[in-house]
C-alpha cells in the first residue's frame, strides 16, 4: 500500500514529462513510482497522462527518488532530489529508451508485449521471429499478418506491392525490396505497420507504410555487438555453373553517456541463391497464320553481396535542444545467371505442319551494382509552452550502373548465333528538407509542417547487337539518354486528441508534384504537374479495458519509379524486352478500414476489414514484339478495387509456449482498358479470393534453450493478365545462449521440403489474345544456416541511415 502523504506541512510538489528518447514523443501509461531516499520506501505511484506528464503533490520536505517503467522500455531510476518547504520542483522532460533486449520478466498479466495495437498502427517486436536472425529485414517482414513475400522475393502489403518504407521514421522513396534486402535482421527492434497513415506522413504507397525501427544503445553505457552467419553446403544440386555461398557479419559500437549518443556500424553479407526455371511460351501471328513455340529450361541463380558503413551522432545540448547527424556509405552487387536451353519451333496454324524447328542455348548474365552515399542532419527545439520545432535535411548521391549480356549459342561453349548487351549508367542525386511544428492545443495536439523533395537521374542506356538484324523494328529507339526530375512541395495540418474512451486524429495534406522526363529518342519533353489534397481521419473507441474499436480513412498516391518511366527497351531475357512509359500516371487510392482488438489474460486478438479503390493503377503487362520476343510494358489500368479481412493473434497458453498467427484474405479486381505501346487491350475481370497465412510458434525448453517453427503460405492469386501460383516456406530454428546471454548460437533450417518438391517454388503465368507464357521458378530447399552473436553491455545497434532515392533504380 502507498503511504498517506496528506500530512501537515506537506506542500511540496514534483512534476515531469516522460518521453521516448529517440522520437521525443510523449509516453502514455508509463508507471512512475516515488520513493523516500532515506529508507527506499515506496510512497506513491502514478500513470503518465496522454502528454506523458505526471505530478506528485503534498510532499513533505526531504529527499526522494523516482523510478519509471513501461513495457518495451528500459527501467529508469532518476537521481535523488530534495524537496524544500512549499517547493514546486519541475523535472522537465525525462527520456526513456526502448529496451534493446526483449526480456521475459517484462510482462502485462504475465504476457510479453510482442504485438501492440494503436490508433493508426500495429507494432511487432522483431526479436520474436528467430527464423529471421542472420537474414535481412525481408525475413522479419514476411511474418506480419498484412505482409506476404512470393517466390521472387517481392513484398506485398494487403496484396499490393506499393507501400512507403520508413527507416526510423524517415521516408525511403526508393524500391523497398532493395533497401530491405540490405538491412540485417539483427539490427531491427520493431516493425510498425501503418495501414491508415495520417496527414503528417508522405502519402506515397497505395497499401500504407512500413516503419522499421532499428535498435538503440543503452543509457550511460558503452556497447559492442557482433553477429556472424555461415551457411552450410546446399542439400540440393541444380547443376549450376557455380556453387552458392552464404555468410556475413555485422558489428556495431555504441557510446551513450549523458548528452552524447554515438553509433558506428558496418556489415557485410554474401547471400547467393541457386535455382532452376522451366518455361513455356506460345506466340501467335494472325497475319502469317503461324504459331511459335519455345519451351525452355535451365539455370536461374544469383551471386550477390553488399557491404556498408554507417555512423550517427546525437547531442542533447539541454532539455530543449537536440541535434543529430548521420552518414552512410555502401555498395550493393547482384549478378544473375539465367543459362537456358530453348527448343524453338514454328507451326502452320491451319495445317499443323512444322515450318521450322531449332534448338539453342541462351547464356544470360545480368549485373546490377551501385554505390550509395548520403548524409542527414536533424535539429529539434522544444519550447517551454509545450511546443516543439524540428528541422531535417538529407542529401544523397548514388552511382548506379550495370549490364545485361545475352549470348545465344548453338550449345554451351558452342558457336555464337547472336550476342546482345545492354550497358547502362544512371546516377541519382536527391535531397529533402522538412520543418515540423507541434503544439498542445486544448486537450490535444496540433501539428503542421512543410516539406521540399527533389531528385534527378541522368541515364545513359545502350543496346549492342552482333550480328546486327537489318529488319529489327525501331532499332534507333533502343539506345539513348533518359533524364528524369521529380519535385514535390507539400504542407500538412493535423490535430489529435484523446478522452477517456475516444482517441482521434484528423488532418489534411496538400501536395504539388512536378515531373519531367527528357529523352534523346523523343524531341518532346514529357511533363506531369499535379496538385492534390490528401485527407485522413482515424478514430478509436474503448468499449472496455479489453475491447477497442477503430476506423480509419486515408487518401494516398503511388508514384512511378524512373525505371517504369524509361521507354528505352532492355533485353531482359532472350524472349523478353522490358519497356517503360514516360507518360505513366500516378495511382490515386482511397483506403478505408474498420477493426476490433481484444486483449485477454493469455494474449490478444485483432481483426480488420479493409477496402481500397484505385484510379490508374500501374501494372506490368505483356504484348507481342516479334515471333519469339514479348514486350513487358509498364502501363496504367483504368481502375482496381480490393476488399479484405485481416486477422491476427498473439497467444501465450502457458509460460513456455508462445503462438503467433496472422492471416489475410482479400479479393483484388482490375477492370478496364490498358494502352500497350499504342494498342488498346481490354482486361479480363478477375474475382478470385486470395489468402496468406503466417504462423510462428516458440517453445522455451530451458532458460537458455528455445525451439521455434514458422510457416509462410501465399495462395494462388490473379494478376492483370494471368495468375501466380501458391508459395510455401516452412522454417525451423534452435537457439542457445551462453555466458549470461552474452553469447547466442542459433541453427536455422530454411525452406523445409524433405524431397516433397513443394517449398520455395512458384509458377507465374500470363496470357493474351496472341500469346501464352508460363515460368516455374524452383529455388533451393533444406538450407542450414548457423548464427553466432556476441555482445558487451547488451545489444546496442544505433540508427542506420539508408538510401532515399537510388535503391529503386538499382
Amino acid at each position: 500500500m502507498f503511504m498517506n502523504l496528506n500530512v501537515i506541512g506537506a506542500d511540496g510538489k514534483v512534476t515531469g514529462q516522460v518521453k521516448d528518447s529517440e522520437t521525443r514523443e510523449p509516453v502514455e501509461y508509463a508507471s512512475v513510482a516515488l520513493y523516500r531516499a532515506d529508507d527506499g520506501s515506496l510512497l506513491n505511484g502514478k500513470v503518465t497522462t496522454r502528454t506523458g506528464g505526471f505530478e506528485f503533490g503534498k510532499l513533505a520536505s526531504g529527499r526522494y527518488f523516482i523510478e519509471i517503467q513501461f513495457i518495451g522500455y528500459e527501467k529508469k531510476k532518476l537521481e535523488e532530489f530534495t524537496i524544500g518547504d512549499r517547493q514546486n520542483l519541475q523535472l522537465g522532460e525525462i527520456p526513456i529508451r526502448i529496451s534493446s533486449v526483449v526480456v521475459d520478466e517484462i510482462a502485462v498479466h504475465g504476457v510479453r508485449a510482442d504485438v501492440l495495437n494503436k490508433l493508426e498502427k500495429q507494432t511487432y517486436k522483431a526479436g520474436q521471429f528467430e527464423s529471421a536472425k542472420g537474414g535481412s529485414a525481408v525475413d522479419v517482414l514476411k511474418n506480419m499478418p498484412s505482409v506476404s513475400v512470393n517466390g521472387l522475393g517481392e513484398i506485398s502489403v494487403r496484396g499490393s506491392a506499393g507501400f512507403l518504407l520508413l527507416l526510423n521514421g524517415k521516408p525511403v522513396l526508393t524500391d523497398a525490396q532493395s533497401v530491405l534486402s540490405q538491412l540485417p535482421a539483427n539490427t531491427i527492434e520493431d516493425v510498425e505497420l501503418i495501414t491508415s497513415p495520417s496527414a503528417k506522413y508522405d502519402p506515397d504507397g497505395n497499401a500504407g507504410i512500413i516503419n522499421i525501427k532499428t535498435k538503440t544503445g543503452n543509457s550511460d553505457e558503452i556497447g559492442f555487438v557482433i553477429n556472424l552467419q555461415q551457411g552450410l553446403p546446399s542439400t540440393r544440386d541444380f547443376g549450376n555453373d557455380r556453387n552458392p555461398n552464404r555468410y556475413g557479419a555485422d558489428a556495431t559500437f555504441n557510446y551513450q553517456k549523458k548528452k552524447w549518443d554515438i553509433t558506428i556500424g558496418a556489415n557485410y553479407t554474401r547471400n547467393d541463391l541457386a535455382g532452376y526455371r522451366i518455361g513455356d511460351v506460345r506466340i501467335s501471328n494472325p497475319d502469317a497464320q503461324t504459331v511459335n513455340y519455345f519451351p525452355s529450361e535451365g539455370e536461374r541463380s544469383f551471386y550477390r553481396y553488399n557491404y556498408a558503413g554507417n555512423a550517427s551522432v546525437s547531442f542533447q545540448a539541454d532539455e530543449k535542444n537536440l541535434i543529430s547527424v548521420g552518414f552512410y556509405s555502401g555498395k550493393r552487387y547482384q549478378e544473375r545467371d539465367a543459362n537456358i536451353f530453348y527448343n524453338n519451333s514454328q507451326v502452320d496454324e491451319n495445317t499443323g505442319d512444322v515450318i521450322y524447328e531449332f534448338n539453342y542455348y541462351n547464356a544470360n548474365n545480368q549485373i546490377k551494382q551501385g554505390t550509395f552515399t548520403l548524409g542527414s542532419i536533424d535539429y529539434k527545439h522544444t519550447f517551454s509552452k509545450k511546443s516543439s520545432l524540428t528541422f531535417s535535411g538529407l542529401y544523397e548521391y548514388d552511382d548506379l550502373y550495370g549490364n545485361t549480356h545475352n549470348h545465344n549459342l548453338t550449345e554451351p561453349g558452342g558457336t555464337e548465333i547472336q550476342y546482345v548487351q545492354n550497358p547502362y549508367q544512371k546516377p541519382v542525386e536527391g535531397y529533402r528538407f522538412l520543418v515540423d511544428y507541434a503544439v498542445e492545443l486544448g486537450s490535444g495536439k496540433l501539428e503542421t509542417g512543410y516539406q521540399f523533395r527533389y531528385d534527378t537521374q541522368e541515364g545513359v542506356f545502350d543496346y549492342l547487337i552482333s550480328p546486327e538484324v537489318p529488319d529489327q523494328p525501331n532499332l534507333d529507339q533502343f539506345s539513348g539518354t533518359a533524364d528524369s526530375k521529380n519535385q514535390i512541395n507539400s504542407a500538412y495540418l493535423q490535430y489529435s486528441a484523446k478522452t477517456d474512451r475516444i482517441e482521434y486524429m484528423a488532418g489534411l495534406r496538400f501536395e504539388q508534384y512536378d515531373r519531367t522526363v527528357e529523352l534523346s529518342t523523343d524531341p518532346e519533353t514529357h511533363r506531369l504537374s499535379l496538385s492534390n489534397l490528401f485527407p485522413s481521419a482515424n478514430v478509436q473507441y474503448t468499449l472496455s479495458e479489453n475491447w477497442k474499436l477503430k476506423a480509419g480513412y486515408s487518401r494516398r498516391i503511388q508514384r512511378s519509379s524512373n525505371n517504369q518511366l524509361n521507354p528505352i527497351p532492355e533485353r531482359e531475357h532472350s524472349e523478353t524486352l522490358e519497356i517503360g512509359d514516360p507518360d505513366l500516371k500516378p495511382e490515386l487510392i482511397d483506403a478505408l478500414e474498420m477493426g476490433v482488438t481484444h486483449n485477454f489474460k493469455t494474449g490478444m486478438l485483432f481483426s480488420t476489414v479493409y477496402y481500397r479503390a484505385s484510379k490508374d493503377p500501374m501494372q506490368r503487362v505483356n504484348s507481342v514484339y516479334a515471333d519469339s520476343i514479348l514486350n513487358r510494358v509498364y502501363t496504367n489500368v483504368d481502375k482496381a478495387t480490393a476488399l479484405g479481412l485481416e486477422l491476427g493473434a498473439n497467444l501465450h497458453p502457458v509460460k513456455w509456449w508462445n503462438l503467433y498467427l496472422g492471416a489475410n484474405v482479400y479479393q483484388q479486381k482490375y477492370e478496364g482498358e490498358v494502352n500497350v505501346l499504342g494498342e488498346i487491350i481490354q482486361l479480363d475481370s478477375h474475382n478470385d479470393w486470395v489468402y496468406s497465412l503466417n504462423a510462428n510458434t516458440n517453445f522455451t525448453l530451458t532458460s537458455s534453450l528455445s525451439l521455434q517453427a514458422n510457416l509462410n503460405y501465399l495462395s494462388k492469386r490473379p494478376t492483370a493478365q494471368g495468375e501466380d501460383s501458391r508459395f510455401l516456406s516452412p522454417n525451423l530454428s534452435v537457439k542457445k545462449t551462453f555466458f549470461n546471454n552474452r553469447l547466442t548460437a542459433g541453427v536455422q533450417w530454411q525452406n523445409i521440403d524433405l524431397g516433397m518438391n513443394e517449398s520455395n517454388r512458384q509458377e507465374i503465368t500470363t496470357w493474351g489474345d496472341s500469346f501464352y507464357t508460363t515460368t516455374n521458378y524452383i529455388y533451393e530447399t533444406d538450407v542450414i544456416m548457423v548464427n553466432l552473436s556476441f555482445n558487451i553491455n547488451r545489444k546496442s545497434n544505433g540508427k542506420q541511415l539508408k538510401s532515399e532515392f537510388g535503391e529503386n533504380e538499382f
